[in-house]
């Protein structure tokens, strides 16, 4: 009877292993789970959004693997992201911090804001009127104006604006270095973003993690943790498994 007992704990070992290697492998080279904190990605993405990020999307530097081991520069097997894509990445001041923003400039490229219109290699972004949006999530309700946006390789999203003379609504021209990419939040004046240089800046196309695909999960969770009978009222039923784009 002992040994049988001795055998299936050692069996029962093994499983957990097993599944914890696979658990791992999948996080590293597959899909990696991320919530969303903060308003920046609104309307694209809300407050209590629950993502998953598809690691191979850019090949793999140090940062797609736990605790980000030094274990070699640069990417393996990558490529840069498309503009318009929707990522993921290690802050380059402090890349124990994730972020996730909107590309979109591409190395080369010169990124400059101008009376809040964004301007890609000098030529003006379309950009139209979308109608009024409520933005919830962080203090109080604030009604803004929608715009959907049409990158040059024709991506459309939609983007929030306050208004079009906001601290970031008039900049200096960027000029993107090799190796680089330029990100921006979709909710514009309200997104620490590539804009800043001395917070986020320029980023090491060796920081991405992946691109945003999907949301799995989405709550409003306005109510107090403990109250569990609000818990199916609060769940955004309609953002469930919805693609990012």
């Amino acid at each position: 009877m002992a040994k049988r007992k001795s055998g299936t704990l050692l069996e029962n070992v093994k499983t957990i292993v097993y599944a914890g290697l696979i658990a791992v492998g999948i996080r590293t080279f597959a899909f990696e789970p991320f919530n969303i904190p903060s308003g920046s990605m609104i309307p694209t993405l809300l407050v209590g959004d629950y993502l998953f990020v598809a690691k191979y999307s850019y090949g793999y530097s140090r940062y797609s693997f736990p605790f980000s081991p030094p274990l070699f520069s640069g990417r393996v097997f990558g490529g840069l992201p498309k503009r318009g894509d929707v990522v993921v990445f290690k802050l380059p001041r402090d890349p124990s911090i994730d972020y996730i923003k909107r590309i979109i400039g591409l190395p080369g490229d010169r990124i400059q804001m101008r009376e809040g219109q964004l301007y890609i290699n000098g030529t003006q972004v379309e950009r139209q009127a979308a109608g009024d949006y409520t933005a919830t999530g962080e203090g109080p309700p604030m009604l803004l104006k929608r715009y959907q946006e049409t990158l040059p390789n024709g991506v459309q999203h939609y983007l929030l604006k306050a208004s079009d003379d906001g601290p970031l609504d008039n900049t200096q021209e960027y000029k993107i270095p090799d190796g680089f990419v330029f990100a921006m939040g979709d909710n514009r004046d309200n997104s620490l973003d590539s804009r800043v240089l001395n917070a986020v800046g320029y980023i090491p196309v060796e920081n991405l993690v992946g691109r945003a695909e999907f949301i799995f999960f989405s709550v409003d969770a306005t109510s107090p943790w403990w109250e569990v009978w609000d818990w199916p009222f609060e769940v955004r039923w309609n953002r469930l498994f919805t693609g990012i784009r």
